[in-house]
Parts: C-alpha cells; structure tokens; sequence
C-alpha cells in the first residue's frame, strides 16, 4: 500500500506509528526535501493535500488532521479511525479586553472574521445563527485582528500560547482535532484484507 504521510506538525508522530507498526522511516527521517520513498511505500506532503491524494488514488491511504477533513467536506474518501495524536482545537478568539465581535454583531448585524478555515469558520457561525464575513488568510492569522482588519479569528490551537502571546482570548470553541487514518474507497475495497489488518494493529497502538 502506498501511504500518504503529513509533513509539520503531524510528522514526527506519524513516523513514530510507522515505526511501531515495521515500516521502516529512517529514509523518511533524514531527507528533509526528497518527497517520495517507494521503497517503504510513502509519500510525504503538506496535510491540507493528503484527501486529495487519497480520493484520486495516488495513495491508497493517509494521516491528516481532522481539521483538514472537517474543511474539505467534499472529498471523497473514507474517515477509518482516531489516531489520537495532534490534538489540537479549533476556536473563536479575538483581542483580549475588548467584545469586538459582540459589538460587531449588534452594530452591523455581522461580524468579520480571519481564518484559514473558512467552510468550518462560516459552518460554525451559520449554524449559530449569526452572520459573519470571513477573510481567508494564508500566514499568520493572529495578526489580523491587531491590524484592525477583522474583530476576531477561527484558528487552531494547542496550549493557547500563541494566542496570549498575541493578546487574543479564546471565546468559543468549535471542535476538537486529533490526527486521523483516511483510505481511498476504491482501495478499501480491492485492499479490504490488508487495510483491515492495518487497522487492528494501529489500534493495538494508540489504545
């Protein structure tokens, strides 16, 4: 099987569950810029591309964080199991001392929000019944709301440090991300034994 494996924040553990399970990574460990090791059936990429490799089957499985399944909802692959690494979480923040958002709200109906998830950003606050228009930013969303740009973010976040070295405060908080196993369907039927197979030994790991 060739399986596709997140580089960043995801990568160190992902190995390590590699490892656990025989897959050699060594190669993988000390080759910073090679991508591909058909040797050991990996291909590395940023997270946010895993489903896409996995639903056109240029990789029969692969670990992403669920905040990159929860914001490509469309993609057609198969969700199998919590890995139950990478947490993380995804909330609303905004400057500390002030209620931009509410402000905001009661002002101009809406709110402005920065975000690099912007489907789970407008889902989140539809959902809540309030109007928002949001700012897809690539860089450093904790930025926007110091500049005046928007009232507040959706972003993620482990220990909240980053926020609070920005003078931002967690006002709500959306969901819960950990790393997740994904598989293509069309392998998961032609390959059914052996992702099975992997799938029990996975869980044998991380329970």
């Amino acid at each position: 099987m060739k399986i596709a494996v997140p580089r960043g924040a995801l990568f160190r553990e992902t190995l390590d569950l590699l490892d656990s399970l025989g897959i050699d990574t060594s190669e993988v460990r000390s080759n910073d810029r090679k991508l591909v090791f058909p040797d050991v059936g990996i291909v590395t990429m940023r997270p946010s591309d895993v489903p896409t490799y996995v639903e056109h089957g240029a990789a029969d499985i692969g670990i992403t964080g669920k905040d990159v399944l929860l914001e490509q909802t469309g993609r057609e692959v198969y969700e199998l199991l919590d890995l139950r690494y990478g947490y993380c979480r995804m909330v609303v923040a905004e400057r500390e001392g002030t209620n931009a958002m509410e402000e905001s709200l009661r002002r101009l109906g809406a709110v402005r929000l920065a975000t690099k998830y912007p489907r789970i950003a407008a889902r989140h606050f539809a959902d809540t019944g309030r109007q928002v228009e949001i700012v897809e930013v690539k860089g450093s969303v904790e930025i926007a709301p110091l500049t005046g740009l928007v009232d507040g973010i959706v972003d993620l976040t482990a220990t909240g440090t980053t926020l609070a070295e920005n003078h931002l405060v967690e006002r709500e908080q959306i969901c819960e991300c950990t790393a997740r196993l994904i598989a293509n369907p069309v392998a998961h039927k032609l390959k059914a034994a052996e992702i099975d197979e992997l799938i029990e030994r996975i869980r044998g790991v991380v329970a």
